[in-house]
């Protein structure tokens, strides 16, 4: 009876935002705590909302304080360069800005941080997409893709969850996963030159000297980022701007504090040395309210989702069901089981529920047919390109809503290339004899 309340809960959760008949933030609490009461449990819903809502805490913490320390880097024109540089490259032609996006989100990617990946990526090529009129889904969907292909670095979490719950070493998972992460970021990349040909095809090119926008390209506030005359600018603080970001950033991999920490700190130092007037600081926390509203609040409407999925036992019932639906002949190619299975847990759970929860089940099943504990740790890191447009995952508010779109466009566009592009580096894995 769960696991159909539990599928049923999510198959009406996504069907309702794509269609836009609800908001993501009505359909995160209104659709489970219905569930719960359906499951009969509605008296404990205050508890699995709370339970939630603690476990999200730091996350959604992490996300208001980064959105405001970014922000404040953006204003205070650090990544004017970066922007200077995608200009260049891309020239105002649709497909280059597509894959210069693949390549941002990449990069940027490498601080093994999903929020701040987009925070970047959405501030340096918005702009552009505005101007050239190209599909923002598109955009989202690249970056979104790109990011969970990276998400696989030791330090980007899967892959430390892995290791700790099977108790391997993390460097035996990912160093020999290199090879198909590889060919799936290359796939990703090809996916962008695709979409962009597309998006050249339909809105056509504009070759420009130097990046620059044309005369006549449609004004938006939005496009403001980029004004080199902003008030906000701080070139005599580039540098120490630019090293606390570094340090910043080298503190986080190295987990010196906990990451909301951090950027706790590190939002204050930047806002108070780069506007050291009162009003000036109020100004900038106003100005990036909006975006840090709507995704706290995300943060915490998803808290009531995953509450009531693990409170209610809806999720550890699925994660049973679909263990046991594994065909007993299959017991042998339990690696290829791992990662196939990992798509769509990875999409409906947090990535704690299934590494936690689901791999040492079916690490068991595995050894239980000779199949080791590091193939089936390295099968389950193909999931992660789809996980990062999981509508459990706080990072991807941040990516729509920086992007103006809606969560349910950007499902219904980002899916199935992200899945094709899990299945991309699983089949890598499996032909490289890794998995």
């Amino acid at each position: 009876m769960l696991t159909i309340l539990g599928f049923a809960m999510i198959a009406t959760f996504l069907v309702l935002i794509m269609m836009k008949k609800l908001s993501p933030i009505a359909a995160l609490v209104l659709i489970p705590a219905l569930f719960c009461v359906f499951a009969g449990q509605g008296g404990q819903l205050g508890d699995y909302v709370i339970e939630g809502v603690g476990k999200l805490a730091p996350t959604a913490a992490m996300l208001m304080f980064a959105i405001v320390y970014f922000g404040l880097m953006i204003d205070v024109g650090l990544f004017d360069p970066v922007v200077r540089g995608i200009l260049r490259f891309c020239k105002a032609d649709p497909l280059r800005v597509v894959v210069g996006t693949a390549v941002l989100a990449a990069v940027v990617s490498l601080d093994g941080d999903g929020s701040t990946t987009f925070m970047i990526t959405v501030s340096a090529m918005y702009p552009l997409y505005k101007r050239l009129g190209l599909s923002l889904v598109v955009m989202t969907g690249v970056a979104a893709t790109a990011n969970g292909v990276m998400n696989t670095l030791p330090w980007g979490g899967p892959t430390a969850r892995a290791a700790t719950a099977l108790k391997v070493d993390a460097a035996d998972i990912f160093v020999p996963m290199i090879p198909a992460l590889a060919v799936g970021l290359v796939f990703v990349l090809v996916l962008a030159y695709v979409l962009g040909l597309r998006e050249r095809r339909r809105v056509g090119a504009l070759v420009l000297p130097d990046g620059q926008p044309a005369a006549d390209a449609p004004q938006d506030p939005a496009l403001q980022g980029l004004d080199p005359h902003r008030p906000t600018l701080r070139p005599r603080l580039y540098w120490f701007n630019a090293a606390l970001t570094l340090a910043l950033l080298t503190a986080m991999i190295m987990e010196l504090l906990p990451i909301p920490v951090l950027f706790l700190l590190g939002a204050a130092l930047a806002l108070t040395v780069n506007f050291p007037r009162m009003d000036d600081q109020k100004a900038r926390l106003a100005a990036h309210a909006d975006n840090v509203l709507n995704v706290a609040g995300m943060v915490f409407a998803a808290a009531v989702f995953t509450g009531v999925l693990s409170g209610t036992g809806m999720v550890k019932h699925m994660a049973d069901w679909l263990v046991s639906a594994v065909p007993e002949g299959m017991g042998p190619h339990m690696a290829l089981v791992t990662g196939v299975l990992s798509l769509p847990l990875t999409y409906f759970m947090s990535n704690d529920g299934f590494y936690f929860g689901v791999l040492p089940v079916l690490a068991e099943a595995g050894a239980a047919h000779g199949v080791s504990p590091l193939e089936i740790a390295r099968a389950s890191l193909a999931g992660q390109a789809l996980h990062m447009s999981s509508p459990l995952v706080p990072a991807v508010y941040v990516l729509v809503g920086m992007a103006k779109v809606e969560f349910g466009d950007h499902t219904r566009f980002t899916v199935k290339w992200a899945a094709l592009t899990s299945l991309v580096v699983l089949g890598a894995g499996i032909l490289f004899g890794t998995v």
